[in-house]
């Protein structure tokens, strides 16, 4: 059986569905939980995401023990789709480790300065 598996990264969790190639059929899912945010500051650690990405993955991959009737395997995978939400920031050092907490797209904490700009420099097209 080939299998693709969809993966959503977004600001609460971490879902993975693994679908049967040629049926559609569902043959997994997993779902792990991200620190909850509340604005104006919105951050999160993006180890957090790496950490819930393979926790949602073995769990889709031990459900499809009782949805597809055997365990897939990381090596059923044809296929990876992946979404995630977009707009943050992960800044990162000369060897890829993550230097500070992610902003997401619904932090606000940067509202007044944005408002400061737009009183100083006008709503003109820059």
């Amino acid at each position: 059986m080939g299998v693709i598996a969809g993966v959503d990264s977004s600001t609460q969790s971490t879902k993975v569905e693994l679908r049967d190639l040629d049926t559609g059929r569902l043959a997994g899912l997993g779902r792990a939980s991200h620190s909850l945010v509340s604005p104006p500051v919105s951050e999160q650690n993006p180890q957090e995401w790496w950490s819930a990405f393979n926790e949602a993955f073995a769990g889709a991959l031990s459900d499809s023990a009782s949805r597809a009737g055997r365990v897939v395997t990381a090596k059923d995978i044809d296929a990876i789709s992946v979404a995630g939400q977009q707009h943050g920031l992960v800044v990162l050092d000369e060897s890829g480790n993550t230097l500070r907490p992610a902003k997401l797209w619904n932090d606000t904490e940067s509202a007044p300065d944005a408002a400061d700009l737009r009183e100083r420099l006008g709503d003109g097209d820059y």
